[in-house]
């Protein structure tokens, strides 16, 4: 049976290049970066090499680079600590209605601690209205976090327009850039952010695996107290293969991004085409344009997204039906809700994320697989069967 793997947003392969430059921390060279003897410069060397490498992917400074264990904790990090660190300024956050969960989350916790939040909305493509930002921000706002770039319906946010709103009114921004580093050209200079959260599994590098940006000057509270590593600013042994790995595949996606883009860009186009050609009744998600190269996503009407993913997996076809740190609620999509997609259409998403590999003839497999499936679930739901009826009165 085929194989078909399009669920990159949730992880890609780690690059062979990154793989052969991390074995050897793995191995021999398995000195502690703090050690002050030659196997622990040897490591501390590394470290810093990748730190270079990642901050080039960027348009950082390496020393405004901060090496965490993947976006998750980076977004906690810079909500965190960065909300807390201005608590004297205020205690109001503004976020979109469309951030990941860690960020939801994180902001939850720090409402605990007395902050309150205020969610932007969005209109039907998942776009946030830079006006709607300079509404929401207050005299006690402490912080602004808007999404760059959604792994679920793979809208890009006008995130330099809401930078210039942010430094008007003397807010920081931090952006959750997870999804976007490494497939599309990301310049924390050109976005005006003050922090950035990316991922080395994103981009054919080795999960476990993130890093922070901070820009120089802004202050921010460590969540994980202890030894003097990354600045002071995050305790605890530094994961220095996956580090190095992080380097390598961030080294790697900086020569090969306009390459990677436009190949992408290409069967991307393919599947939004095509499949609701396929597929009466699927609608894409996202803006038309402005989203990553590698993302396609949909809703399909009167079938849940999990039923589909199940009978494509059955066929050798790996997707996903949102993102996959929800994947497992079984519930609809708070980011396609907030789109205003009903409910019951919500709940039949499905995403596409491709890589490098992939190729038409996987689309094309894909295309030829899926409308059966979709018949054969619909010809069980019960919300067919009404629209059914319901055309023939």
């Amino acid at each position: 049976m085929r194989q078909v793997y399009l669920d990159h947003i949730a992880a890609t392969p780690l690059d062979p290049l990154a793989l052969a430059a991390m074995l050897p921390f793995l191995r021999d060279k398995f000195g502690n970066p703090q050690s002050l003897h030659s196997v622990g410069q040897d490591a501390l060397g590394a470290l810093e090499e990748a730190r270079s490498r990642v901050a080039g992917l960027i348009g950082a400074d390496a020393s405004e680079v901060y090496f965490t264990s993947g976006g998750s904790e980076a977004n906690n990090f810079a909500l965190k600590g960065m909300a807390m660190a201005r608590r004297d300024k205020g205690t109001h956050i503004v976020l979109s209605a469309v951030e990941h969960q860690s960020i939801l989350q994180a902001a939850k916790s720090l409402e605990r601690f007395g902050f309150c939040t205020t969610l932007v909305p969005v209109d039907k493509h998942g776009v946030v209205d830079p006006e709607e930002v300079k509404k929401a921000v207050r005299k006690e706002t402490a912080l602004v976090s808007v999404i760059l770039a959604s792994s679920e319906v793979g809208t890009i946010e006008p995130l330099a327009e809401i930078g210039r709103v942010c430094r008007a009114a003397g807010v920081p921004l931090h952006t959750d850039a997870v999804a976007a580093v490494g497939n599309m050209p990301v310049d924390v200079r050109e976005l005006g952010v003050d922090a950035l959260s990316l991922a080395a599994d994103q981009f054919y590098g080795p999960k476990g695996s993130g890093a922070l940006y901070l820009r120089k000057g802004v202050r921010i509270l460590p969540l994980i107290d202890g030894g003097i590593q990354e600045g002071g600013r995050r305790a605890g042994t530094e994961n220095v293969a996956g580090i190095v790995g992080m380097g390598k595949a961030a080294e790697i996606a900086r020569e090969k991004l306009a390459e990677r883009q436009e190949r992408m860009r290409a069967l991307r186009d393919r599947l939004i085409e095509r499949l609701p050609r396929a597929v009466d009744r699927a609608y894409p998600t996202g803006h038309p344009e402005r989203r990553l190269p590698h993302h396609a996503s949909f809703c399909v009407e009167f079938i849940e997204g999990e039923g589909m993913l199940l009978h494509l997996d059955m066929k050798g076809i790996a997707v996903s039906s949102g993102s996959a740190c929800t994947s497992r609620a079984l519930k609809a999509s708070h980011v396609l809700l907030a789109m205003g997609i009903d409910h019951a259409l919500a709940q039949g998403s499905l995403v596409f994320s491709l890589i490098d590999s992939t190729t038409a003839e996987d689309i094309d497999y894909l295309l030829d697989v899926l409308p059966p499936v979709v018949d054969r679930l619909r010809t069980m739901s019960p919300l067919y069967t009404q629209f059914l009826e319901g055309n023939k009165k």
